[in-house]
């Protein structure tokens, strides 16, 4: 039995604990966890949390860091950098990208990633021998990278509401109907490390008449919901339908279902996310770096839906912007503060729910070992309370990551990965 004396720890209540004694099994599982011990075992100065989970990843999005930010456009210019970065990746270049993408969330305190993966085939559409290759790279980079991962293999058959054909690097995506994607999909094997789940990318690319079936086979199921104004007003036009009232129809909404964005919902798709307790994943950063705007997310909570917490594109990988997003976001649209409590925009950036692993993000007996400590002597840390650190912390602040009981990341540094030359070298 492993022992670790956490200086605080955040045990699930409103306010850190103090001088927590922390019991790891050889099952990589918590034991006894015990407030108010004297010191022993392995000292962690500083605030000790949960393992954080990122419910909404793109890693060959990491690429794009630092070279679009600067432009003006819109979300649809800017996807189309995107596409231009997608059609250069093979598995083996996936493999490098993904694993220090990976990394870098390792390193922010992230121990389980929810890959929303639909960059599936080689170019022009052609499958690779192993037509998983590419989602096999993902699960190897997690595995390198030392977290979990959650494989959200996502369904991807037209290129628009209209049900225009995939075309041009949109064609790697799709597998042609709903059945190709099932037959492949069912060749995807979870491990220790890895589940997998699923996704229908949005109402523009799966039609109308496949979200039913698509519901009936995927138990565990991420979507894009209304994160553009075009795509409600295309929806519309096409359906008569919010984008929401059609995942509604659909069977789509309910428990085990999330929607990431929901930047852009009606009064009544509110209702109907809050109502059928689907999950909803918010992207601050990448949400305003597109300039896609501010959802209503304490309105969805209070509503019914879980919140739980993406870097999506990954302008920046830093799970505490992301939860203070959620707050600060909230303050900006409300003009009012303390819209969230600090604990449960803890609980959002620790919802490993939202991606399948039940088990994790709560420091208590029998869940995953997976601890994240934060100093709180650094420039931007020191003279915080305990609590407060989750308002001035950032990625570089963390200097311990154990994932199911094992450590990841010592002294701030990754034991496995140099993480910024595998960047450079990767995104080179």
């Amino acid at each position: 039995m492993r022992l670790i004396h956490a200086e605080h720890a955040w045990l699930g209540g409103p306010e850190p604990a103090a001088d927590v004694l922390i019991e790891i099994g050889d099952d990589g599982r918590f034991g006894a966890v015990t407030p108010g011990v004297p010191a022993r075992g392995e000292h962690r100065p500083g605030l000790t949390l949960p393992g954080l989970a990122n419910a909404h990843s793109h890693a060959f999005h990491r690429a794009l860091r630092g070279r679009t930010h600067t432009d003006r456009g819109t979300f649809w210019t800017w996807r189309e950098r995107m596409y231009e970065v997608a059609s250069t990746l093979d598995p083996d270049s996936y493999l490098r990208l993904a694993r220090a993408a990976y990394a870098e969330m390792a390193l922010a305190g992230i121990t389980c990633v929810g890959e929303f993966h639909y960059l599936h085939h080689g170019p022009g559409g052609v499958p690779y021998a192993d037509p998983n290759a590419m989602g096999h790279a993902l699960i190897e980079a997690a595995r390198q990278a030392g977290v979990r991962i959650t494989l959200l293999d996502t369904l991807y058959l037209t290129s628009g509401v209209d049900g225009a054909p995939l075309d041009g690097v949109q064609r790697r995506f799709g597998d042609g109907d709903l059945d190709g994607w099932s037959a492949r999909v069912e060749q995807l094997k979870p491990a220790p490390h890895a589940r997998i789940g699923a996704a229908l990318h949005s109402v523009r690319a799966v039609p109308r008449a496949a979200i039913r079936p698509f519901a009936e086979r995927a138990p565990l199921a991420h979507v894009h919901l209304s994160e553009q104004p075009a795509e409600n007003e295309q929806c519309r036009a096409a359906y008569g339908r919010t984008p929401a009232q059609l995942l509604h129809d659909g069977g789509l909404l309910r428990r085990g279902t999330t929607a990431v964005h929901a930047t852009h919902l009606t009064e009544g798709d509110v209702q109907l996310l809050g109502g059928t307790h689907t999950g909803v994943c918010v992207c601050p950063t990448t949400e305003r770096d597109l300039a896609d705007g501010i959802g209503p997310a304490r309105t969805l909570a209070r509503a019914g839906s879980a919140l739980s917490l993406g870097s999506d594109s990954h302008a920046v990988i830093d799970p505490f912007e992301e939860l203070r997003g959620l707050e600060l976001h909230e303050r900006l649209a409300s003009r009012q503060r303390g819209r969230f409590a600090a604990h449960e925009l803890l609980a959002a950036a620790a919802n490993h729910a939202a991606i399948g692993w039940d088990d994790a993000g709560r420091i208590t007996p029998g869940a995953r070992a997976d601890l994240v400590t934060v100093a709180l002597d650094s420039v931007r840390t020191a003279g915080c309370a305990p609590a407060g650190a989750l308002y001035a912390a950032t990625a570089a602040d963390v200097t311990h990551v154990t994932a199911d009981g094992r450590d990841v990341v010592t002294g701030g540094r990754h034991r496995t990965v140099d993480v910024a030359a595998e960047l450079r070298e990767a995104i080179a």
